[in-house]
């Protein structure tokens, strides 16, 4: 197979660019490895949630198969049932039909594999390439070496093959304690690669699984289960993240010393890191754990679900991915990247609708009284398809408290005593009289509006140049609204070591007050839109009920990285 390391991309005669893994399928192909087929596969282990970083696993595995008319699999990695669930591997396979990768009857766990893997590992035994070793976990540390260093032979390293098989069996039928003993490959002590050192294959474990129950007191580990995995399953292109680099030759020795039904090739490729973020599935249970966020779908974690439930969608996702693209060395890239893929996607589809945050009543002093109009809004200037909708306008109305400034700077274009401002859709108003409260603080303005301004057009032209967006105060829909931000500080939260430290204490401000317009009542959980002047937003879809709407900022307007690529800092 074609593994030249320089490679990053080529072209087809047609003049298509490929990135280094699709060249590399492509030459496979071409060349008729593996009979011209392509299969690929996830092997998600179901002891966490997903995140950003696996959905660009996922995406590239599967378009690949994809494109070449292949077949993908999902693989459950289930070998360590002391971490892992049920709530797992649901959640798992509810991210990938959402991000659009379907395996159809291709469902698969290493568990399922079991009595085969066993069945190999004995094979190794037989052929002196396998050893039941009674060292324990801090001295089979102190054998390895270092990587300055050669190990040293286990004392059980030239254990008789039967009494190795008979330690095995006893391991499998629980009759020794955890430590006790473990299997492993023999290979060489002094290999250059410390993952070659005599590899664990196989530890006590004395845990239910969550599929096989009882069955077993020995569990393979990853790196025995993995490829064999692989191999079972007929994989021609084993595609995983630059870490797993250093384990391939002992993914490659295991599929030459085994009596395997196929050859799978792994290939590494650069994992996606984000600023602000932390991509570890521990670091990301710690914070579970210590109940820095509510769950695993907290709209500010990076997991697939939690951008779900933030408001992201499955195609800004892809696309965001498919920005990034596939490369052999690591980088960060920035998170505004992954804003912007959603905000050019809103931006076309949302319906733009007015919801005050943080209210301040305004009454209309010379709008009559009991008059109600229904005035004409626009959804969505970006799409002409989008239409219009009619938002009751009236004498009492809410505007953001934000919006006025009894003593304002000169450039301040909101409200202000004296000022005449323009209400979005409806008419111009100036400000005559502010009411505070026995504290001071203000609590009504009492303006006059030009009836002649409707629509928010100048009578006579004269200029106007704050616009605001408001809310009739009795047709008003009561709502709890959560301004999401960065669950972290720092671009680069874990250098320093402490993570922990750089969490970002205003990543979530609750307004429990905010005032929509009445055509948001019974909108669903997922429904998004953009709050004028505000960002966008979606319904909660945990917490979210008919009686009490919640709202969550996926993003706000802002859109710094379209700065920064104007300016030619986005490389």
């Amino acid at each position: 197979m074609n593994d030249d390391p320089n490679l990053e991309s080529c072209s087809e005669e047609e003049g298509e660019n490929l990135d280094f893994i699709r060249a590399m399928v492509k030459s496979d192909v071409d060349a008729g490895h593996n009979d011209g087929r392509v299969h690929t596969r996830f092997p998600p282990e179901p002891n966490g949630y997903l995140h950003i970083g696996h959905a660009k696993a996922i995406l590239l595995s599967y378009s690949i198969a994809q494109e070449f008319g292949g077949k993908f699999n999902l693989r459950f990695d289930d070998t360590n049932p002391e971490k892992e669930d049920v709530e797992y591997v649901d959640s798992i396979k509810e991210d990938l039909r959402w991000l659009g990768a379907d395996w159809e009857d291709r469902e698969f766990y290493a568990s399922d594999y079991f009595d085969t893997l066993y069945e190999w590992a004995q094979t190794m035994i037989r052929e002196g390439k396998a050893y039941v070793d009674s060292l324990g976990e801090a001295e089979i540390r102190q054998y390895r070496g270092t990587v300055t260093e050669p190990g040293v032979d286990s004392p059980d390293r030239n254990r008789p093959t039967e009494e190795s098989l008979a330690l095995l069996e006893g391991m499998k039928n629980g009759e020794f304690d955890e430590g006790a003993y473990t299997l492993r490959a023999k290979i060489d002590m002094a290999h250059s690669n410390m993952k070659m050192r005599d590899p664990l294959i196989y530890r006590i474990r004395k845990v239910p699984h969550h599929r096989t129950g009882d069955t077993w007191n020995i569990y393979p580990l990853y790196d025995y289960a993995h490829g064999q995995s692989d191999a079972i399953e007929g994989i021609t292109h084993s595609l995983c993240t630059l870490e797993f680099e250093v384990n391939r030759p002992l993914y490659d020795w295991f599929i030459e010393n085994l009596p395997v039904p196929y050859e799978p090739h792994q290939t590494e490729f650069a994992r996606l890191n984000l600023t602000y973020t932390v991509m570890s599935k521990r670091k990301l249970k710690q914070l579970v754990d210590d109940g820095v966020v509510a769950n695993w779908s907290d709209p500010r974690m990076p997991t697939i679900s939690g951008l779900r439930r933030l408001g992201y969608t499955s195609e800004s996702i892809r696309r965001f991915i498919d920005t990034v693209g596939v490369a052999k060395r690591n980088s960060t890239v920035d998170l505004d990247l992954l804003k912007w893929s959603l905000r050019e996607e809103l931006n076309r589809t949302a319906n733009r609708v007015m919801v005050v945050l943080r209210p301040l009543k305004v009454v209309i002093t010379n709008y009559p009284e009991d008059q109600v109009e229904e005035l004409e809004c626009v959804n969505n200037p970006e799409d002409d398809g989008a239409g219009t909708r009619m938002v009751p306008f009236s004498r009492e109305l809410w505007i953001e408290k934000d919006d006025f400034r009894e003593e304002a700077p000169r450039k301040f274009f909101r409200l202000k005593p004296g000022k005449e401002v323009r209400l979005k859709h409806a008419y111009f108003i100036t400000c005559d009289e502010v009411i505070k409260d026995d504290s001071g603080e203000v609590v009504e303005l009492r303006c006059s509006y030009d009836p002649e301004s409707r629509g928010g057009m100048s009578p006579d032209g004269r200029k106007v140049k704050g616009t605001l967006h408001w809310v009739s105060v009795p047709h008003a829909v009561e709502a709890e609204v959560r301004l999401y931000d960065n669950l972290f500080r720092e671009p680069f939260p874990e250098e320093g070591g402490d993570f922990m430290a750089n969490l970002n204490p205003d990543s979530l401000e609750i307004l429990k007050d905010a005032k929509l317009e009445p055509g948001l009542a019974g909108k669903e959980p997922g429904f998004r839109c953009q709050f004028m002047r505000q960002g966008y937003f979606c319904i909660d879809s945990q917490d979210s009920r008919p009686e009490k709407m919640v709202y969550n900022r996926t993003v706000t307007l802002k859109d710094s990285w379209a700065k920064l690529e104007g300016k030619g800092k986005t490389g």
